[in-house]
């Protein structure tokens, strides 16, 4: 083929495309619908909403202190000398028993001492036997001669009975068996035992050591009960029995001590004792101290100088209904979901613990309370929810 019928072809073949491609065009033209002008749906604000659930049980109020000794003493020596005994568990940390052997202070010059105070014991007893033996042959003749004479029922002159003497050798003899009693007693004193179950807080003697009268050689704390002391404000102790305190039964609040233990989480039993003497005047709140029987019981224990988080039972609110804290709005108000609209409800506030809010009117166990903040915010305002848990998270 010829290159002019070449190109001829290649013209006829691209016509033919063309108009191929018009027609096509136009039929597709045709059959396009004209698009209509639509409104974008209303775009409805999101919350998130939890239900209101039943409040269960007692009250719980809450609070935090650090853990104290039911007792604690300072061993002080009533006798000086030398110490030639101190027991391995007088140490800081030391664990004891009540009745150990902690302390002996040299007893060698308190024998001694006792020694000499039973001889003169003695020896006043023996001269007031040898007076009461003359006062008894004085008092025998006097009567025979006054027999003799016809004389009767006269009474023997004091002197010549020796009643002067034998008081003076009695009140001898008393004082000579008090310096007994008192030597015996040193001597007793040289041996300083526990006075309690208990700990070692510090500890300063050591043996060879010359201590004196009055000196502090350690400090003991009892291991058989241990003390919290909550504060709390005034209101609060409306919700629970303080002996002495409150209008309760005087048997005191049942309390849960929670604290961190060599890296454990630990929960002890407690109940309410008392309360401190007086309000702080600088916070205005009230102590409440918590008792707890045998803390060292256990290991890790309820050790002092421990920081805990105490609850305290109440008294129970059996129509009450617990919100999340994030629920309360400004003026104890909440919103409430009802059929996709929020509505405004006052609430009665019994009390906040924690992230929950005690609520004892106003909302019903079941309904969706909102916890998320809105801007702008209605109320009978529609809105979508999302259903969340107790913490608000969906």
């Amino acid at each position: 083929m010829s290159g002019k019928s070449r190109r001829v072809l290649h013209i006829l073949i691209t016509v033919a495309l063309l108009a191929f491609g018009a027609v096509g065009f136009k039929a597709l033209s045709e059959k396009k619908q004209a698009l209509k002008r639509q409104r974008p749906p209303v775009s409805l604000p999101g919350v998130r909403a939890v239900r209101a659930v039943a409040a269960r049980g007692a009250v719980l109020v809450r609070g935090e202190g650090t853990v104290a000794p039911l007792r604690e003493v300072t061993v002080v020596p009533q006798v000086g000398g030398e110490v030639i005994h101190v027991a391995p568990s007088l140490v800081n940390g030391g664990e004891f028993e009540k009745g150990d052997l902690l302390i002996r202070i040299d007893p060698a010059d308190y024998r001694l001492a006792v020694t000499l105070a039973r001889a003169k014991v003695e020896d006043a007893e023996s001269k007031l036997q040898t007076l009461q033996a003359e006062s008894s042959a004085a008092l025998e003749e006097w009567r025979v001669h006054r027999r003799d004479k016809g004389g009767r029922g006269a009474a023997p002159p004091p002197l010549l009975v020796k009643e002067p003497q034998l008081q003076a050798a009695r009140a001898q003899l008393e004082a000579q068996k008090a310096e007994l009693e008192r030597a015996a007693l040193n001597l007793k004193r040289t041996e300083i035992r526990a006075p309690f179950n208990g700990r070692v807080r510090r500890e300063s003697v050591d043996r060879g050591q010359v201590v004196n009268t009055g000196q502090t050689l350690a400090t003991l704390y009892s291991t058989d009960a241990a003390e919290i002391t909550v504060p709390f404000e005034p209101k609060d102790l409306a919700w629970f029995d303080v002996p002495g305190f409150t209008n309760g039964n005087g048997n005191g609040g049942e309390a849960v001590v929670r604290g961190n233990a060599a890296g454990e989480e630990k929960i002890w039993r407690g109940r309410v004792l008392r309360s401190e003497g007086q309000i702080d005047e600088a916070t205005r709140m009230v102590g409440v101290v918590v008792g707890v029987e045998e803390p060292y019981a256990s290991r890790p224990p309820l050790a002092v100088g421990m920081f805990v988080h105490v609850e305290i039972r109440g008294d129970p609110l059996p129509d009450a209904v617990l919100i999340p804290r994030a629920a309360l709005r400004q003026g104890d108000t909440a919103w409430v979901v009802e059929e996709g609209r929020l509505r405004f409800r006052d609430l009665d506030v019994a009390r906040i613990q924690g992230e929950e809010v005690l609520v004892t009117s106003g909302i019903r166990a079941g309904e969706l309370v909102v916890v998320t903040a809105l801007k702008a915010v209605t109320d009978d305002m529609a809105v979508r929810v999302v259903e969340g848990d107790r913490e608000g998270r969906s």
